[in-house]
């Protein structure tokens, strides 16, 4: 699993920062969290592809976090999608996607679904769920958990060469949980040749918010917490006033949640080095890094 980080400014772009979107990479399919204006440019850039999007998870309707929207439809169109898109997303987003259509349409060409969301799960899949909670930046906001559900243990070769099972579909079935039955009528169950369950991974991503106590329950032992900081730690009571983040903010929701790494987004355009706001959630959180544009960090799975 990848992260992509394609945009990490705040409010308005950058030379280096575009807006806010991240995207994530699994298996055969691309998620997208939020979607600032010129997406679709970032993910050419960033060469993740957009046949493989299934999924927009909008956090908020500001603008720098939902105004992509319209080009990255125009763009799948123009380049001749036909699978459907699903856009999950606050109260509102319903709104936001019907006056696109009715605007600036998309060709038809393939169909959008969206879906207006609350706390809780906002889809599940065979292999993952996402859930979310409202944040305090803005009635309606959401902050979004993808948790990918415990996978398989190790498959034993020699076990399943024992039990005379044959190399080849019957194992496949065995690894995806599946009884299989050999010629002389023996039934072959997964977990005599499956190992414990391994844990999925956990990402947590914030939108814009400040602390919550919702947001660190969330959070609880993800791998990786991906946290705006809009503002220095000098700006706390801007930060607080405006429902946004400072590095302490954020490494406080890190350290209480007992996550593995947090990567600081959402920087504003008056720091133009983010070095300040990466010491400064160090001191209270070492395992920290700052999000630049294309930053891409691989999510290895438990071994356990």
């Amino acid at each position: 699993m990848q992260i992509v980080f394609l945009g990490t400014s705040a409010s308005i772009p950058t030379p280096k920062r575009a807006l806010s979107a991240i995207a994530v990479k699994r298996s055969n399919e691309l998620l997208l969290f939020d979607c600032g204006e010129g997406t679709q440019r970032q993910m050419i850039q960033a060469k993740v592809g957009f046949h493989k999007l299934t999924k927009v998870f909008i956090t908020h309707l500001h603008g720098d976090h939902v105004l992509g929207l319209p080009g990255l439809l125009q763009t799948m169109s123009l380049m001749g999608r036909t699978k459907k898109i699903e856009v999950y997303g606050p109260v509102g987003i319903k709104k936001f996607v019907e006056a696109i259509d009715e605007t600036v349409p998309h060709s038809g060409t393939f169909e959008v679904q969206v879906f207006e969301k609350q706390s809780g799960t906002v889809c599940e899949e065979k292999e993952y769920t996402v859930k979310a909670t409202q944040s305090i930046h803005l009635d309606p906001s959401l902050v979004y958990a993808f948790i990918e559900k415990p996978r398989p243990g190790r498959f034993n070769t020699k076990k399943a060469q024992q039990l005379g099972v044959p190399q080849g579909p019957l194992w496949s079935k065995l690894q995806n949980g599946i009884s299989v039955t050999l010629p002389d009528g023996t039934v072959v169950d997964p977990q005599t040749v499956l190992g414990k369950p391994r844990k999925g991974r956990k990402i947590v991503y914030t939108g814009d918010a400040g602390y919550s106590e919702q947001i660190v329950k969330l959070a609880k032992n993800a791998d990786v917490l991906i946290h705006e900081s809009t503002f220095e730690n000098a700006m706390t009571e801007r930060a607080i006033e405006d429902g946004h983040s400072t590095p302490s903010i954020a490494a406080r929701t890190a350290y209480e949640a007992g996550v593995k790494l947090l990567i600081l987004t959402h920087i504003s355009a008056r720091y133009n080095d983010a070095a300040l706001l990466l010491e400064q959630a160090k001191q209270d959180f070492a395992n920290t890094e700052v999000a630049q544009d294309f930053l891409k960090v691989e999510i290895e799975p438990p071994e356990d």
